[in-house]
């Protein structure tokens, strides 16, 4: 059974211990600009949204490294770089449509999450488990059923007439 990370911002308090946890785990450093997941700030909401690779199936970094150093983790679903293939070109930062593969200007190389190996430091340190690690046929359940329910007052909400196919 493949796992997958679970972000729930409404959870979240902006503490940044995921950023220290991960940064931590895969550079040995307490330093969140090391870090694989971020955390937006919508000041004027006073939100905090936590954000990291997808590993999204369509996985276009992978697709775009001209040198196939992303590499699939069978066992995880991770999509992780090989640092010995990674030229550090970037074309796969571009290719990321939600920015979450950045360039490491230490090692020249490109970084993203890699699931910690099946063991992810960020949601082991989140407190209010605004992060989580679940089943990944699981992940947007809830998701789906809250925004069913919000649709489902919002029409019963409306006044205005529905309109049908055909009519």
């Amino acid at each position: 059974m493949q796992k997958s990370l679970n972000i729930d911002p409404n959870k979240c308090t902006g503490c940044l211990q995921c950023e220290m946890a991960c940064a931590f785990e895969l550079e040995g450093s307490f330093n969140p600009a090391h870090s694989r997941i971020k955390i937006f700030n919508f000041e004027e909401q006073g939100r905090f949204v936590p954000y990291t690779c997808t590993q999204c199936a369509e996985a276009w970094c992978l697709q775009a490294c001209p040198v196939d150093a992303i590499k699939l983790n069978a066992e995880t679903g991770a999509k992780i770089v090989d640092e010995a293939t990674c030229v550090g070109c970037k074309v796969c930062t571009i290719a990321c449509p939600f920015g979450t593969v950045n360039y490491n200007q230490s090692s020249g190389k490109v970084i993203k999450c890699d699931l910690c190996g099946g063991d992810p430091a960020c949601a082991k340190a989140c407190p209010t488990e605004a992060i989580t690690y679940v089943d990944a046929n699981w992940t947007g359940l809830d998701k789906m059923r809250s925004w069913a329910a919000k649709t489902d007052t919002g029409a019963e909400q409306t006044d205005e007439p529905k309109i049908s196919a055909g009519h």
